[in-house]
């Protein structure tokens, strides 16, 4: 009984490690999107925010070596003060492949949930759409929401489970499809079910009228066009020709023109050696 003292396991120091899921956040809070702060709300709901909080240095100390997500259940990996880390578990309903199916005509029927969710982004009022068919997003009691940790602390959350939470909430910052993912369908399967839904192939174009077929073009669609001949520019055979195109110069040298000992020097340049 050397790690318990009053009925709590006595205060100690975790194992420092290397490599571990450090949370980006590095201090006030840590989720930062609508969907990910709802999470953590959540949680606090269920009267958790004092025992959260505990979670918070070790999410920023990265004592969370590994942190996965599948259908139903997030696990993480926790290092504590004794060699083998402690296993802290979460788990969800998912939801069932008819209530997607529900979900799934609901989000495609409107454009925009659609578009956001294509783009890779959580629309604001998506939990209205799940609401609308008597589905929760979020879980909405305790009940919904299973947790345990193979540490010997028996309250919910434990410090080990507070840190997966955090880091929960930061992978859900990350990809907001984390959350659906959680509740049982994967981003690729949803964006294929609203591609499928909404029917992404538009009409055929038209060609325009009195337009070349591109198939009777392909032999010359790529080659450049003949450009026109540059018209021909009238060449004087006189080399102080430029110097009449010039405004008078009022300079002179030694009492001499500027402009005649430019002319002689011009012609005498291009006047060929005998």
């Amino acid at each position: 009984m050397a790690d318990w003292y009053g009925g709590f396991p006595k205060p100690t120091r975790p194992i420092r490690v290397e490599g571990g899921i450090r949370a980006r956040s590095k201090r006030g809070e840590i989720a930062q999107t609508w969907w990910s702060r709802r999470f953590i709300e959540v949680l606090e709901s269920f009267g958790m925010g004092g025992r959260l909080q505990r979670g918070k240095n070790y999410a920023r100390a990265g004592q969370v070596l590994n942190l996965t997500l599948s259908t139903s259940v997030v696990v993480g990996l926790v290092q504590g003060s004794r060699p083998e880390p402690y296993r802290a578990r979460i788990a969800v309903k998912a939801f069932s492949s008819a209530e997607w199916e529900q979900v799934e005509q609901a989000l495609a029927g409107q454009a925009l949930y659609a578009a956001k969710l294509l783009a890779g982004e959580m629309p604001p009022d998506v939990e209205e759409v799940f609401a609308g068919i008597g589905l929760e997003l979020f879980p909405t009691t305790m009940r919904e929401l299973t947790m345990d940790c193979s540490c010997p602390d028996w309250e919910i959350p434990c410090k080990h489970l507070a840190a997966t939470c955090y880091l929960l909430a930061e992978s859900f910052d990350a990809d907001p499809f984390q959350i659906l993912a959680w509740r049982g369908r994967s981003r690729e399967e949803l964006l294929d079910r609203l591609r499928a839904l909404r029917g992404t192939t538009g009409p055929a174009t038209e060609q325009p009228t009195g337009a070349e077929p591109l198939a009777d073009r392909l032999d010359t669609f790529w080659a450049a066009p003949e450009l026109p001949a540059p018209p021909a520019t009238p060449r004087s055979t006189a080399p102080d020709a430029l110097l009449d195109e010039l405004a008078p110069l009022d300079v002179h040298v030694d009492g001499a023109p500027v402009v005649d000992l430019l002319r002689a020097a011009y012609r005498a340049m291009t006047t060929p050696e005998r």
